[in-house]
């Protein structure tokens, strides 16, 4: 059995924002940003597996799950910030936070937190290592690959059934489970006016920023971090598909951990990227562990 979530709307920004929550009001909150072409439902295992008293707040980001889809043909990284600390003041104005971001999310709260130290309690960050250093140079490519891929209309791909959703998501993580599989591609996709299942993400998201990632300016958020930070890495991640070859990228993941005033760093065996649900009982006990 799931612990039950329920769902809420609320205006952020402009945007009709999705917010999933779990457990008693008035228990202890943590919130769960989910990362790039996933949904806050994503946490559910997690939070099943949770065994103190939490009010677990989650939301869908921009043009993601049941989150409305601004009329854009590029998202901006920042309005996650801006998106964050909006729905930080509605559920949690006055008092620090207990804030996890996963992947895309990861990067998201390391800013945060780097920004507004003073509203981080706990910062947990599963996996979001960053992108690869730039230089000045690529920013001609960047731009002119940019403006390309906007003449280019983006689809997402539909499923006749959500059998098919559940295969494609056993396709990118083999360890998932059918039932946890089964489970997210009910909350991961709907009809579309074709009858097939889509998955619930802007295709806009596909395209590539123009901006290039400025790591030192990353950097210089996670210096200013003051909340204790709990790192959680995977032993079969990915993560060597953008980040580049594992001895060079090993090398540059640890100097940018350096930057943490107070991390604990932990690696989660038996896991892949998609860490949480793969071993979410595992990760609750890392959490329970780290915030109380």
């Amino acid at each position: 059995m799931h612990t039950p979530s329920r769902s809420e709307f609320i205006d952020v920004r402009g945007v009709r924002t999705h917010v999933r929550h779990w457990g008693r009001e008035g228990a202890p909150k943590i919130f769960m940003v989910h990362g790039w072409m996933d949904v806050s439902a994503s946490f559910q295992f997690v939070v099943d597996s949770l065994r103190g008293d939490w009010h677990v707040i989650a939301p869908d980001w921009r043009g993601f799950g049941l989150t409305a889809r601004p009329p854009v043909d590029t998202y901006w990284f920042v309005d996650y910030l801006g998106d964050l600390d909006a729905i930080l003041r509605h559920y949690q104005p006055d008092e620090p936070v207990n804030l996890l971001g996963h992947s895309m999310g990861g990067n998201v709260v390391g800013l945060y937190a780097g920004a507004r130290p003073a509203r981080i309690r706990r910062l947990v960050n599963l996996e979001g290592f960053g992108m690869p250093s730039t230089t000045p140079d690529q920013a001609p490519r960047r731009y002119a690959k940019w403006m390309d891929e906007l003449l280019v209309p983006q689809e997402m791909r539909g499923y006749p059934t959500l059998d098919d959703v559940a295969a494609r998501l056993q396709k990118t993580n083999p360890r998932l489970t059918d039932a946890r599989a089964a489970f997210l591609a009910q909350h991961w996709s709907a009809r579309n006016e074709r009858g097939e299942w889509a998955i619930l993400g802007d295709p806009a998201h596909k395209r590539i920023s123009p901006l290039l990632y400025h790591v030192e300016e990353v950097m210089a958020c996670w210096r200013a971090i003051t909340a204790p930070v709990l790192w959680v890495e995977a032993t079969h991640t990915n993560m060597w598909l953008w980040m580049g070859p594992k001895e060079e990228a090993r090398v540059e993941i640890d100097r940018r951990l350096g930057h943490l005033a107070n991390v604990t760093a932990k690696m989660m065996d038996n896991a892949g990227h998609m860490l949480h649900h793969d071993q979410p009982e595992e990760l609750a006990r890392m959490l329970e562990e780290f915030l109380t």
